[in-house]
């Protein structure tokens, strides 16, 4: 069985490499982005697996996934995040990726969860699918409106104010008046910042 690990911190990579080939039966490969991490895919044999970090370098959200899915070799793409909501994991399996993995997991469920994979299956685990959304309650999401967290939400994800308006069927006047409150409440003097304080506060 090939596996690909994909994550930009390199003791957790290390980490997951160590556990999987201590299995005897899995070969492993690593990179730090997603560039490397799609270099390998067309360069090398095919892998059972791709294990991509969700906020790594390159991955623009879920748009990494998705590219990493679409290239030649049939190879099944799962996502790895420690921070990741409810709602990414869904929209990740929904794209299709052959499973969403917390790197909270314990290393024997991390094991099991990257054979069943590999094999053919989906996977998530059932307690974080179906635990009670805490985004409500989060100190940085209390301060904003429903609507200014969805558009940090889109600013998290890397579109454009066109995009944003498009998604949540509003003009884009009104998104850059969204994103002028919630610059404000948030602390934030641009898009980029915005972006890094919700991604750094575990938000998104």
């Amino acid at each position: 069985m090939r596996v690909l690990i994909a994550d930009d911190h390199d003791l957790l990579r290390d980490t997951l490499v160590l556990f999987l080939e201590a299995q005897g039966d899995i070969e492993t490969r690593t990179a730090a982005d997603l560039a490397g991490a799609c270099k390998l895919i067309k360069d090398e044999d095919r892998f059972d697996l791709v294990l991509l970090d969700l906020n790594m370098p390159g991955m623009n959200g879920l748009d990494g996934l998705k590219h990493a899915l679409a290239l030649d070799g049939g190879q099944r793409v799962a996502l790895l995040s420690g921070e990741a909501t409810r709602d990414i994991a869904e929209q990740a399996l929904d794209a299709g990726a052959a499973g969403f993995v917390p790197k909270t997991l314990p290393a024997k469920s991390m094991i099991n969860a990257v054979k069943f994979m590999a094999m053919g299956e989906q996977y998530a685990p059932i307690d974080f699918m179906t635990a009670v959304d805490e985004t409500a309650k989060h100190p940085l999401a209390e301060k904003l409106s429903p609507r200014e967290l969805q558009v940090l939400k889109g600013l998290t994800e890397g579109k454009s104010n066109k995009e944003i308006a498009r998604d949540l069927d509003i003009t884009e006047p009104t998104v850059k008046l969204h994103m002028k409150t919630l610059y404000r409440k948030v602390g934030a003097a641009n898009r980029t910042q915005a972006a890094l304080i919700a991604r750094e506060a575990g938000l998104y």
